[in-house]
């Protein structure tokens, strides 16, 4: 998704592909209420280019481990640069966490490096179907990111193959 509103899973992009910090704008592209707790809301310096791929949503499990946390989660979308982990429980903006996770079909499971770009916090007596926190790949070899987009191309590619009725 590139340019618009968002959505629950993608905080909306502004002009020019720079995300709007939460006191902007909320993780829903709706305006930031006054007495609201944005602070865990806001991008990371580095996540300015997180819409520079395409995200393919997926239901996958996923483990994230970080220092002595431990998250089973699922993944909700992936892209090269990263993914989209659904849970009521996200990690703090900055964290370096390790991902483990076994696409179907896929040759062999992930054990990959990421760091929590942004959050979208549980907000009690909101609207808020997609509690999370998106993930940015961190240090990924050229085989790694090869498997990944390589695993995205054959989603994506079964998904819109034609259906052959007989």
């Amino acid at each position: 998704m590139t340019g618009g509103r968002g959505d629950s899973n993608h905080p909306p992009d502004t002009p020019g592909g720079t995300p709007p910090s939460c006191a902007q704008a909320g993780a829903y592209g709706d305006a930031h209420r006054p007495g609201e707790d944005a602070e865990h809301e806001v991008p990371a310096p580095d996540s300015l280019d997180r819409r520079s791929s395409e995200r393919l949503d997926v239901t996958w499990l996923v483990d994230c481990e970080a220092d002595d946390t431990f998250l089973y989660a699922s993944i909700t979308n992936i892209s090269e640069m990263g993914i989209f982990v659904r849970t009521t429980q996200p990690l703090s903006i900055g964290t370096r966490l390790t991902l483990r996770f076994s696409p179907p079909g896929a040759d062999g499971s992930y054990v990959l490096e990421g760091t929590v770009q942004w959050i979208n916090e549980v907000r009690p007596l909101h609207d808020n179907p997609n509690p999370g926190m998106g993930i940015r790949f961190a240090d990924l070899t050229p085989d790694d990111r090869e498997r990944i987009v390589g695993t995205i191309r054959t989603i994506a590619y079964i998904r819109d193959a034609p259906v052959r009725s007989n």
